[in-house]
Formats: C-alpha cells, sequence, structure tokens
C-alpha cells in the first residue's frame, strides 16, 4: 500500500533521466482506443476493463488525497502544539 501511495504522490526514489509522461488519470483510460484488426482482441471486452482499471485508479486518487489533507491537519496540529509548548516553556 505505501508503495501504491508513493507511486501516486509522485515521489521519485532515483532521478530519471528519461521524460516522465504526464500522471494517469481516469478519463486518459476510458478515452483510450486502440486499433481494431482481423483476429484481435474483443472491443466490448477491452471498454469494460479499461473501464474498470479507471475506476480503481479513481478509488487509489480520491484514497491518496484524503491521506494527503489527513497529513496536513496534523502537521498543522502538531505546528500550534509545538508553539504552544514553547510559549508555555518561555513563561516559565
Amino acid at each position: 500500500m505505501r508503495n501504491l501511495i508513493r507511486r501516486l504522490a509522485g515521489r521519485r526514489q532515483e532521478p530519471r533521466f528519461t521524460s516522465v509522461p504526464a500522471p494517469l488519470r481516469p478519463w486518459h483510460i476510458r478515452e483510450r482506443h486502440f486499433n481494431v484488426r482481423r483476429r484481435g482482441l474483443d472491443p466490448v471486452e477491452i471498454r469494460a476493463f479499461l473501464h474498470q482499471v479507471a475506476d480503481e485508479l479513481t478509488v487509489a486518487q480520491t484514497a491518496l488525497a484524503a491521506v494527503q489533507e489527513e497529513n496536513v491537519r496534523i502537521k498543522n496540529a502538531l505546528r500550534a502544539w509545538q508553539s504552544a509548548q514553547s510559549a508555555n516553556r518561555r513563561h516559565r
């Protein structure tokens, strides 16, 4: 789960020298079209799969946004607490 969150957050552990594509969004997946060829894959199955992947990506991105908001809230609460503790120590 941590690896998924790191990937979605865009953190990179090593610098990459290749161009990084824009983050994949659910509508990119839903709007993706493939060339149809004889004896190819069933287009209906492909569309259904792409919609399923897009839905799961939406859930993951929503969860990531919620975690990031909670992280900001906790950091702000910690800063406020540290400031209050610092002020209490100065007045002793």
